[in-house]
């Protein structure tokens, strides 16, 4: 066994193809040096994915991020990254080079990445597929907040559930923004879309990888967190709206705040989607009714 790993560790240190292993947190564990050289990692360094990507796309190098928002763009790929058991896409490289990438989950939320150089493949069909991977971005995004949409959180909740009925644990959350109504009639739709960003943003740096955080439609939001137990889906529901009461996004009025609350559910083996959403906007419920700007449970 020791002899295969060994010879396993060289074809890796050897290889032109890039691998690179992430933890739960989004922190490289592990890199060959074809990937460290691609994205101009230290032999040393284990950083954050984020980190990474932000560093790279300040100095003009590494992916090819077609963006001015970089921070738009982030929440974006965070939202869908690392979020189903497997994916693959195409993505480019500031040198000139094509990859081929693939991400594989594990369940603990480690992710394996492989990268293979495609350059010298023919590319007649090169534009046509990244049109067809900006249209599946878009499909998965809500276009206001830059999150995940309905479509592709309900698609999570489902694949929870299947993991529940494997003796897997999960909760969903379900949020709504308190007197949404009143900002929009006293401060205009703008401010209101402001509010709807400024939340979606916020919430979305206490998201984990294997989370999964989208706007469901209007002011409703929806946190799917696999392998999570009820009550610390609760604290961290709790860090979330904290956060929302010291918000003050509206520059016009700097003395504008607003409120969330919230709804917990903890799946059951017998749950369906629509049996677990309808438990935690039951709990949502409870907690608009019990005052407002709070959590409850079902």
């Amino acid at each position: 066994m020791d002899e295969i790993i060994e010879q396993l560790l060289h074809l890796c240190t050897t290889s032109s193809t890039l691998m690179a292993v992430y933890d739960a947190e989004d922190r490289l564990r592990y890199a060959n040096p074809a990937f460290r050289s691609a994205y101009f990692i230290d032999p040393d360094e284990a950083p954050l994915w984020p980190d990474l990507m932000r560093r790279n796309f300040t100095l003009g190098r590494g992916t090819v991020i077609r963006t001015v928002d970089f921070d738009g763009w982030l929440r974006s790929t965070q939202s869908r990254r690392g979020k189903i058991g497997y994916r693959a896409f195409e993505t480019d490289l500031v040198d000139g080079r094509w990859l081929w990438m693939t991400e594989t989950m594990q369940k603990n939320g480690w992710m394996l990445c492989i990268a293979s150089d495609i350059t010298t493949l023919r590319a007649e069909g090169r534009s046509v597929r990244q049109d067809r991977d900006q249209a599946i971005k878009a499909s998965q995004t809500d276009e206001l907040t830059g999150i995940a949409n309905r479509r592709f959180v309900m698609a999570r909740i489902d694949d929870m559930l299947a993991g529940v009925r494997s003796g897997d644990i999960g909760c969903l959350a379900v949020f709504d923004i308190d007197n949404f109504k009143l900002i929009n009639d006293k401060h205009g739709h703008d401010a209101g879309d402001l509010v709807l960003r400024d939340f979606a943003h916020r919430l979305h740096q206490y998201v984990r990888r294997t989370d999964c955080f989208g706007r469901v439609g209007g002011e409703e939001f929806v946190l799917v967190m696999p392998g999570t137990t009820q009550q610390d889906a609760i604290e961290l529901i709790e860090r979330m709206l904290t956060t929302i009461r010291f918000s003050r996004p509206l520059t016009a009025s700097p003395d504008f705040g607003y409120t969330c609350s919230a709804g917990i559910a903890a799946c059951l083996e017998t749950d369906s989607a629509p049996d677990l959403y309808r438990r935690a906007d039951q709990a949502l419920y409870a907690a608009k009714l019990s005052g407002r700007d709070r959590v409850r449970a079902a």
